[in-house]
């Protein structure tokens, strides 16, 4: 649970705002939406490794081929 602590004459936008912030810099939704459907440890890593090549791809060459070599 997210405890805001209200300053005194602090005005009820600004705390939400504050309240906001921090939800936000905690990851909480995001970590709700991941927690939501359960992904097997295979998957995620495979999803990471397909990242990372289209990452690869399209920012690690200035040609844009993939730089794999088999064998």
């Amino acid at each position: 649970m997210i405890i805001i602590n209200i300053k005194d004459g602090e005005s009820i936008d600004r705390a939400l705002k504050r309240y906001k912030r921090k939800h936000q810099r905690i990851g909480v939704t995001k970590e709700l939406r991941r927690r939501k459907h359960f992904t097997k440890p295979s998957i995620e890593r495979r999803s990471e490794v397909l990242k990372a090549v289209y990452k690869e791809q399209k920012y690690g060459n200035e040609s844009g081929e993939a730089t794999t070599t088999l064998g």
